[in-house]
C-alpha cells in the first residue's frame, strides 16, 4: 500500500514539473541538445531540507528534488528544438492537443543515465536523457508526422550539367576523380552517401533539414522518405569534421554548401549543378533513400 502510495505522488509530482515546466519562458537549447550524438542530455541538483528526519530521508528529498530539476530543465530545452527551419516544438505544441500530449509524455519517459549523492549525502545530482530519435520514447516520434504522400525525389534539372567531384574518399583515403566530358549526366556510381559541408556558413541543427539547390527547390526532405527510417535515425548527422561523418560510409559524395536557408538557417542550400550530381548518384547508389547523409557544421 505504501508502495503504492509513493508511486502515485512520484507520478503526480512528475506530471506537475513537466506542465509547469512547459509554461515557463523559452531558453536556449544551447549546451543540453546534443545533436551529434542525437540527445537532450541534463543533470539535475538537489539539496537535502533542513528539517529532514535523518540523513536517509534528507538524501531520498534531495534525490526527488534533482529528478524534478532535470525534468524542468529537459522541457525547457524541448521547447526551444526546431523541428524544421521553421518550427520549434514549442510552436507545435501551442498548436496541436495531440502533439503536447505527446512531447509531455516524451519528457516524463526521459530516463535516469547516472546519479550520485554530493557533499557528504547533503546533496544530490541525476543526469537524465530524451532521445532525439528512436522508435519510441524518442521527440521524434512525438513531433514529426508521416507526410499524406511520400514524394519521390526531384529529377536533376535538365539544362544544368552535373557536377564532376575533385576528390573523394574510399576506405579513408582521398582518391582523384576522373570523367570524360561526354559522361558528366552519367553516374560515376560507388558512393555510399553524402557530406554537405556548412561549416562556417552558421548552420542550425534541426529535426527535419531540407537540402535545397540554388534555386530553392527541396532535393532532399523527409517527405521523400521512409517516415519509421526518419524517426528511428534521422535525416541526418551533424559532426564538426570528417571524423564524425561515418554515416556517410567509406566513400561519401562531399559538396559545399554555398548559403544556408530558412528562418533559424537550418537548410543547406546547394549549387544546383552538385545537386544534380547528387541526384544523378543516388540513382545508382540509393543513399538519400537510406538517410546516409551528414552535414559538416
Amino acid at each position: 500500500m505504501m508502495k503504492t502510495l509513493q508511486a502515485r505522488l512520484m507520478t503526480a509530482l512528475m506530471s506537475f514539473v513537466v506542465a509547469m515546466s512547459l509554461m515557463l519562458p523559452s531558453v536556449s537549447a544551447e549546451g543540453g541538445v546534443n545533436w551529434e550524438n542525437s540527445v537532450i542530455e541534463v543533470t539535475g541538483m538537489g539539496v537535502a531540507p533542513p528539517n529532514a528526519i535523518n540523513p536517509l530521508q534528507g538524501q531520498m528529498l534531495a534525490r526527488r528534488a534533482a529528478i524534478a530539476d532535470a525534468y524542468r530543465m529537459i522541457a525547457e530545452l524541448v521547447k526551444g528544438v526546431n523541428v524544421d527551419s521553421e518550427t520549434t516544438v514549442e510552436m507545435m505544441m501551442t498548436t496541436s492537443d495531440v502533439i503536447r500530449t505527446r512531447v509531455q509524455a516524451t519528457i516524463k519517459g526521459a530516463v535516469i543515465v547516472s546519479e550520485q549523492a554530493i557533499n557528504g549525502g547533503q546533496g544530490y545530482q541525476v543526469t537524465m536523457r530524451v532521445p532525439l530519435f528512436g522508435v519510441s520514447g524518442s521527440l521524434a516520434s512525438a513531433v514529426i508526422e508521416p507526410p499524406k504522400v511520400v514524394e519521390p525525389l526531384p529529377a536533376p534539372v535538365p539544362d544544368v550539367i552535373p557536377s564532376v567531384p575533385a576528390e573523394s574518399l574510399s576506405g579513408g583515403t582521398t582518391v582523384r576523380v576522373t570523367i570524360n566530358v561526354k559522361d558528366k549526366k552519367k553516374a560515376i556510381g560507388g558512393y555510399t552517401g553524402v557530406i554537405v559541408d556548412c561549416r562556417g556558413l552558421g548552420l542550425k541543427p534541426v529535426m527535419s533539414p531540407v537540402i535545397k539547390n540554388e534555386n530553392g527547390t527541396p532535393v532532399y526532405g523527409h517527405k521523400n522518405l521512409n517516415h519509421d527510417m526518419v524517426i528511428a535515425n534521422g535525416m541526418a548527422d551533424y559532426a564538426r569534421d570528417m571524423t564524425g561523418a561515418s554515416r556517410a560510409g567509406s566513400n561519401p559524395l562531399i559538396v559545399k554548401a554555398i548559403r544556408v536557408s530558412g528562418a533559424c538557417q537550418g537548410d543547406p542550400v546547394i549549387s544546383t549543378a552538385d545537386a544534380n550530381r547528387i541526384l544523378i548518384e543516388n540513382g545508382s547508389s540509393n543513399f538519400l533513400n537510406e538517410t546516409k547523409v551528414v552535414f559538416l557544421r
